[in-house]
Protein backbone atom coordinates (compact mmCIF):
# COMPACT_ATOMS: atom_id res chain seq x y z
CA UNK A 1 0.00 0.00 0.00
CA UNK A 2 2.66 2.33 1.07
CA UNK A 3 5.00 1.58 -2.24
CA UNK A 4 1.87 2.15 -4.58
CA UNK A 5 1.51 5.87 -2.84
CA UNK A 6 5.55 6.31 -3.49
CA UNK A 7 5.05 5.44 -6.89
CA UNK A 8 2.23 7.95 -7.72
CA UNK A 9 4.06 10.56 -5.82
CA UNK A 10 7.05 9.52 -8.08
CA UNK A 11 5.02 9.58 -10.93
CA UNK A 12 3.41 13.07 -10.11
CA UNK A 13 7.02 14.76 -10.18
CA UNK A 14 7.73 13.08 -12.93
CA UNK A 15 4.79 13.76 -15.29
CA UNK A 16 4.88 17.38 -13.53
CA UNK A 17 8.50 17.93 -14.55
CA UNK A 18 7.79 16.83 -18.24
CA UNK A 19 4.83 18.83 -18.19
CA UNK A 20 7.20 21.79 -16.64
CA UNK A 21 9.70 20.75 -19.67
CA UNK A 22 7.21 20.74 -22.18
CA UNK A 23 5.20 24.10 -21.25
CA UNK A 24 8.37 26.17 -21.33
CA UNK A 25 9.75 25.16 -24.48
CA UNK A 26 6.19 25.89 -26.18
CA UNK A 27 5.99 29.11 -24.42
CA UNK A 28 9.68 30.07 -24.68
CA UNK A 29 9.57 30.24 -28.42
CA UNK A 30 12.51 28.24 -28.79
CA UNK A 31 14.43 29.64 -25.96
CA UNK A 32 16.87 27.51 -23.25
CA UNK A 33 14.81 26.07 -20.69
CA UNK A 34 16.92 27.94 -18.19
CA UNK A 35 16.09 30.92 -19.68
CA UNK A 36 12.64 30.51 -19.81
CA UNK A 37 12.31 29.74 -15.92
CA UNK A 38 14.19 32.68 -15.01
CA UNK A 39 12.43 34.89 -17.17
CA UNK A 40 9.48 33.55 -15.55
CA UNK A 41 10.10 33.97 -12.25
CA UNK A 42 11.38 37.62 -12.91
CA UNK A 43 8.28 38.33 -14.61
CA UNK A 44 5.94 36.91 -11.74
CA UNK A 45 4.37 33.53 -13.99
CA UNK A 46 6.41 31.07 -12.53
CA UNK A 47 3.02 29.41 -10.82
CA UNK A 48 1.26 29.67 -13.84
CA UNK A 49 3.71 28.29 -15.53
CA UNK A 50 4.09 24.99 -12.93
CA UNK A 51 -0.19 24.74 -12.90
CA UNK A 52 -0.12 24.12 -16.39
CA UNK A 53 2.45 21.99 -15.75
CA UNK A 54 0.17 20.25 -14.02
CA UNK A 55 -2.04 18.92 -16.39
CA UNK A 56 0.04 16.17 -17.10
CA UNK A 57 -0.99 14.61 -13.62
CA UNK A 58 -4.37 14.90 -15.10
CA UNK A 59 -3.55 12.02 -17.00
CA UNK A 60 -1.49 9.66 -15.23
CA UNK A 61 -4.48 10.02 -12.53
CA UNK A 62 -6.98 8.82 -14.67
CA UNK A 63 -5.10 6.03 -15.70
CA UNK A 64 -4.08 4.77 -12.19
CA UNK A 65 -7.77 5.00 -12.00
CA UNK A 66 -8.84 3.34 -15.04
CA UNK A 67 -6.12 0.18 -14.03
CA UNK A 68 -7.96 0.39 -10.69
CA UNK A 69 -4.64 1.43 -8.80
CA UNK A 70 -6.32 3.50 -6.63
CA UNK A 71 -3.34 3.43 -4.13
CA UNK A 72 -1.21 5.00 -6.76
CA UNK A 73 -3.39 7.45 -8.06
CA UNK A 74 -3.78 8.53 -4.36
CA UNK A 75 -0.03 9.64 -4.92
CA UNK A 76 -0.31 11.48 -7.58
CA UNK A 77 -3.41 13.43 -6.06
CA UNK A 78 -1.28 14.23 -3.12
CA UNK A 79 1.78 15.38 -5.32
CA UNK A 80 -1.03 17.17 -7.29
CA UNK A 81 -2.46 18.98 -4.36
CA UNK A 82 1.12 19.92 -3.03
CA UNK A 83 1.60 21.04 -5.69
CA UNK A 84 -1.41 23.50 -5.79
CA UNK A 85 -0.23 24.63 -2.49
CA UNK A 86 3.31 25.01 -3.31
CA UNK A 87 2.04 27.21 -6.42
CA UNK A 88 -0.47 29.48 -4.23
CA UNK A 89 2.66 30.29 -1.74
CA UNK A 90 4.86 31.31 -4.00
CA UNK A 91 2.26 33.15 -5.51
CA UNK A 92 1.78 35.31 -1.77
CA UNK A 93 5.95 35.96 -1.96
Amino acid sequence: MKKDIFIGIFVGLVANAIGLFFTATLLGQGDDFIKVIQAAANEGFLGKLISLAAILNLIAFFVFIKKKQDYRARGVLLITVFIAVFTFVFKLF
